[in-house]
């Protein structure tokens, strides 16, 4: 029987732009578009790791994410333009660039963690790395298209990389803030994606015939890469904890890292102090001093109060002051960390700090954003204490705007007062005095004051209400303070020439001119 001539069919060239010239779709093309999902949601997130731990140890500024996010987009633009270079088998390029972005990415945040107590350039380890990141990350996917180019036509190709692309960078915001962070911390996300990134090398090394001459080679770098990263993520608790040592003075007893924050709780034989992203909340030493200036002046000047509104404050001890009035009938505290105050109402040695407060039956704790929830709130306060962190960021800055107190003085009831923590007047002068100039541009009565707090210097406050009516002996002080008496009260009113009024823009939503005041005043103060 004759023998049938078969015809050897060539592969179209590559970059063949009609659809019967392209080859069917097979499940390898399928695994290296999942292979772009993975590479845009790793890519992402370790970019949002940068900008976080950056926010975290350099101060909670947009400047920081901005940055961040221009510098490994430009990064990403570089390597794009570098991957024109790549040639020979694009194969073995793409799995030898994803197991080098896994190390990179991957031990990103370890090692920034560890450099920035031990070096005086950490911003440009930073960037360096950021850049790096940027540079691999953008290599791969420009080689990926190429290495598709001839299994799908053009215009298809593009659309479905692209497509890929964006739906994992949306993941990656999603999971980032919602999962990662509060479930693994900063440290265990950066190993995990760069894991992520091995494992598709992997997949990309013993799925495709290809790559049969360099498997044992390529193969047991990549089981050593793996392993690295799995004994780093073991260890990622007992690194975090040797970098927090460096950092804080004392021993550290708690950490959490929440979808808002980092908190860490360090002891010694003195006392008990919180920080909240490396910031110094409170020291157990001394913290009475602030809380009792916080809530005591205001509170004489309101002896028929009945119901009072705490924004912030999630540690509870404003609240304990304000339950030495048995008159008060209920506070509601609105804090937006459920992690910060769930802390303060179950560990033993913070309820012996704040006495139990968010316990008490009078109390609501309320977990929400608190420019939304006084804008949708209904009720009227005889007495509203703001307890808010200092205005290092946007998100914060818009808790101090014009905007924000004139929704507030919707919930004072008639002859009500509020008061406003409003950072240093000595170190923090035209921020403190941006605070009170933009309670007045918003309606408000306001008047200043300060007291010393060993652990801050000197603190400032404004009392805010409808009227200039002010009495601060309206009422008994409650006994067993430490700081606050009538003498006190009166002497917090003065101000030196060094602390006295200067002028200042009024903080808007559309130019948040107390963030930047706020950077500028403490800027020289900032590791």
């Amino acid at each position: 029987m004759d023998k049938v001539p078969v015809r050897r069919v060539k592969r179209p060239a590559l970059g063949a732009s009609t659809a019967a010239a392209v080859a069917p779709t097979d499940y390898r093309s399928t695994l290296l578009l999942g292979s772009v999902f993975v590479i845009a949601t790793c890519g992402l997130i370790y970019e949002l790791i940068a900008g976080t731990l950056a926010s975290y140890l350099l101060g909670d500024s947009v400047l920081q994410f901005s940055t961040i996010i221009g510098a490994y987009l430009f990064a990403m633009g570089i390597g794009s333009w570098l991957s024109r270079y790549l040639g020979g088998s694009l194969l073995r390029w793409f799995i030898q660039l994803e197991i080098l972005v896994g190390l990179v990415g991957g031990f990103s945040a370890p090692l920034l963690f560890l450099v920035f107590e031990h070096v005086s350039s950490f911003r440009l380890i930073l960037y360096a790395l950021v850049g790096l990141t940027g540079v691999l990350v953008g290599l791969e996917i420009p080689l990926l298209m190429r290495i598709l180019e001839g299994r799908f036509e053009f215009k298809d190709l593009v659309s479905r990389v692209f497509t890929f692309d964006y739906i994992g960078a949306l993941l990656a915001s999603l999971v980032f803030p919602l999962v990662l962070v509060p479930q693994l911390g900063l440290i265990r996300t950066s190993l995990l994606c760069g894991a992520l990134n091995v494992v598709v090398a992997g997949i990309a090394l013993y799925r495709f015939p290809e790559t049969r001459p360099f498997r044992r080679s390529m193969g047991g770098a990549l089981v050593a890469s793996l392993l690295a990263l799995a004994v780093a993520f073991g260890f990622a608790e007992r690194l975090q904890a040797y970098t927090e040592g460096l950092a804080f003075q004392d021993q550290v007893i708690y950490t959490k890292t929440t979808p808002y924050q980092r908190l860490v709780l360090t002891k010694n034989q003195r006392e008990l102090r919180l920080f909240l992203n490396g910031n110094l909340q409170f020291s157990s030493a001394d913290e009475y001093r602030y809380h009792e200036a916080l809530v005591h002046p205001v509170m004489q000047a309101l002896p028929q109060a009945r119901r009072v509104l705490v924004l912030g404050g999630g540690d509870g001890l404003a609240v304990r002051e304000l339950l030495k009035y048995p008159q008060l009938q209920h506070i509601d505290l609105v804090d937006l960390d459920a992690g910060m105050t769930q802390l303060f109402q179950h560990n033993q040695m913070l309820l012996e700090l704040n006495h139990r407060s968010l316990l008490n039956p009078k109390v609501r704790v309320i977990n929400a954003d608190a420019y939304q929830w006084v804008r949708q709130d209904s009720s009227r306060y005889d007495c509203i204490i703001v307890d808010f962190p200092d205005p290092g960021n946007y998100s914060i800055g818009k808790l101090y705007s014009a905007a924000f107190y004139r929704a507030l003085e919707q919930r004072l009831a008639p002859g009500g007062w509020a008061v406003v923590q409003s950072t240093s007047p000595y170190v923090a002068r035209r921020s403190f005095w941006c605070v009170a100039h933009t309670l007045e541009a918003a309606g408000f009565t306001a008047l200043p004051y300060h007291c010393y707090v060993p652990s801050f210097g000197e603190w400032g406050f404004v009392l805010a209400g409808r009227n200039r009516h002010w009495r601060p002996d309206a009422g008994p002080l409650p006994p067993g303070l430490r700081y606050v008496t009538p003498a006190t009260i009166r002497a917090m009113r003065f101000f030196p020439p060094d602390m006295s009024e200067v002028p200042t823009e009024i903080n808007q939503l559309n130019n948040q001119a107390l963030v930047r005041y706020f950077e500028e005043d403490w800027g020289p103060y900032v590791h």
